[in-house]
């Protein structure tokens, strides 16, 4: 991680440059702290589509970290917040705020979106909707390594959580749109499918995409990194179409 850093650091950041410090206000922006090292972030917003194949230099490896402090930390602020509730709960919730449609939704809010740099013409726009989560989870490994875990989970808890999630209305909301859109074809006598288009290994992460088709035709698809969320958001989109017509 220091040699790629250090080069980073040369090829990305000349001295006195003014992307540099323009750079550096967006993520004092986001995060409300100076960061150390801004070629972690560089590339943390640096996503695959736009590196060469024979290199490494994208925010894989960062996403990876970042989905395991993320999860950390709201596992231990539910656990915490709701003493009285059971294993099921916590899960569920814990579900709800890290799920991909959840984490682009908060990167689209603090503005990770429109730092992150990648290749129009191989992101297409459903596609990133899984870009801008794994992106805020980069992210989020880019500030563990710069700030060390404590400052992590104040960036997390006082910048994410505090002021775009609200708790007590997830926990009143009912995100199960696969048993939804099950309950609606029945009731309307249409057949239903949820099918696996493909389910892809990428240097250790897993990506599912799955399709939603009613009487045959696709009405939804979903991504997810697991099976079960991209059959949620396959729903989801399903149930937005219906409520259209």
């Amino acid at each position: 991680m220091g040699k790629l850093i250090d080069f980073l650091r040369l090829c990305c950041f000349p001295p006195k440059d003014a992307k540099l410090k323009q750079f550096q206000s967006a993520i004092y922006a986001i995060t409300t702290f100076k960061p150390n090292n801004l070629a972690l972030y560089r590339l943390a917003l640096q996503h695959s589509s736009i590196v060469a194949k024979n290199q490494a230099h994208s925010n894989e490896r960062l996403e990876f970290l970042g989905d395991a402090v993320l999860s950390l930390v709201i596992a231990e602020h539910l656990f915490k917040k709701y003493p009285l509730q059971e294993e099921g709960f916590l899960t569920e919730m814990r579900s709800r705020i890290v799920n991909r449609e959840s984490l682009s939704e908060l990167a689209k809010k603090i503005g990770v979106d429109e730092l992150l740099t990648y290749d129009t013409r191989s992101v297409n726009q459903q596609n990133l909707k899984f870009v801008y989560g794994n992106a805020l989870e980069a992210f989020i490994g880019a500030v563990y390594l710069d700030q060390g875990y404590q400052a992590c989970v104040r960036f997390i808890i006082d910048r994410l959580l505090q002021i775009h999630v609200d708790l007590e209305t997830l926990v009143l909301t009912d995100h199960n749109y696969k048993s939804k859109i099950i309950a609606w074809a029945q009731k309307n006598r249409k057949n239903i499918l949820f099918e696996l288009v493909s389910e892809k290994s990428n240097k250790g992460f897993r990506e599912f995409v799955v399709q939603v088709l009613l009487e045959g035709e696709v009405s939804g698809e979903g991504f997810g990194k697991t099976k079960k969320q991209a059959e949620q958001m396959a729903a989801q989109e399903a149930l937005k179409k219906l409520h259209k017509t």
